[in-house]
C-alpha cells in the first residue's frame, strides 16, 4: 500500500505546520501527516520547521529556543499566508496529538540543527507515551545520531533517515548509522527505479520529498515507491 504524507499539513491552504494546515489535510482525507518539532526555552515541543520564526514574521528576533512557550504563543504567525490566518499561533505537539486521529500515520521529523536541542528525543518519546501514540508513528531526522535514543528506548517505533545527498552513497550511509532503519527519505531529485529497487532489496521503504507534480508521482508509483511527502492535496489524499 502506498502511504502519502501531507507535508507539514496542507500548506497550499494554510500556514505550514499549524493546526489549520493539519485540519485541512485531514479534511482532504489524508491518511498520513508529516510535521517538524523543535523545543522552546522551557522544553515544550512546538511544531516548526526553522530554528527561528522569521519565515512567519521578519520582525521576530532570535530563535525558537530563546522563547518560553508562553512567549511564543504571543506571536501571530499566519498573517504572512493571508489575513484569514492572522491570529494563527504556533502549535505544540500536544495540541496536534489531540486533533490527529490515531488511525492517521504521523511522521514526526526531529529538527536538531543548526541548533542542537539536548534531550529533544527524550521529551518527544515521553509526549508520545503520554498520548498513547507510540503506534502508527514514524520518527525521522537528518541528524541520525538523534534517532539513537529511540532505537534504544523504543525499538518498536520505526525510524526514517532523511538525506539530501545523492543516492550513490546513501545506502552505505544508512549502514554506517548503526540504526535499525525502517525507511529512507531522499530528495526526490535523487530517486530513480534502480535506487528504489536497491533500497527494497536492502529491506527499506522509500519515501521521497517533496513530490508535488502528479506526473512525477505516477512515475514513482510505477517504479514501486512506498509513498511520498507532498504539498499537493491531489497526491497526499491518494491511496
Amino acid at each position: 500500500m502506498v502511504v502519502n504524507f501531507a507535508h507539514r499539513g496542507s500548506v497550499t491552504e494554510a500556514p505550514e505546520n499549524t493546526v489549520s494546515a493539519v485540519e485541512k489535510a485531514l479534511a482532504h482525507g489524508a491518511k498520513a501527516i508529516e510535521m517538524d518539532v523543535r523545543i522552546t526555552k522551557d522544553d515544550h515541543l512546538v511544531i516548526v520547521h526553522d530554528h527561528h520564526l522569521r519565515r512567519f514574521d521578519k520582525q521576530i528576533k532570535g530563535n525558537v529556543r530563546d522563547y518560553t512557550l508562553k512567549e511564543i504563543k504571543q506571536f501571530n504567525i499566519g498573517a504572512y499566508f493571508s489575513k484569514e490566518f492572522a491570529q494563527e499561533k504556533l502549535a505544540t505537539l500536544d495540541e496536534m496529538l489531540t486533533i490527529i486521529p490515531k488511525e492517521v500515520c504521523l511522521n514526526i521529523e526531529i529538527k536538531n540543527a543548526p541548533i542542537v536541542y539536548e534531550h529533544i528525543s527524550e521529551i518527544l518519546l515521553t509526549t508520545l507515551q503520554k498520548y498513547e501514540r507510540t503506534e502508527n508513528v514514524l520518527i525521522s531526522s537528518f541528524n541520525h545520531d538523534t534517532l539513537q535514543y529511540f532505537q534504544t528506548e523504543a525499538p518498536h517505533i520505526p525510524l526514517g533517515l532523511l538525506f539530501e545527498r545523492r543516492a550513490i552513497r546513501l545506502l552505505k550511509a544508512v549502514k554506517r548509522s548503526g540504526l535499525q532503519v525502517y525507511s529512507i527519505h531522499p530528495n526526490k531529485s535523487h530517486v530513480n527505479k534502480r535506487f528504489i529497487k536497491k533500497c527494497h532489496e536492502a529491506g527499506y521503504k522509500v519515501y521521497p520529498y517533496t513530490v508535488n507534480d502528479v506526473a512525477t508521482y505516477e512515475r514513482f508509483k510505477k517504479w514501486g515507491i512506498d509513498g511520498v511527502f507532498s504539498d499537493n492535496p491531489e497526491i497526499f489524499s491518494a491511496t
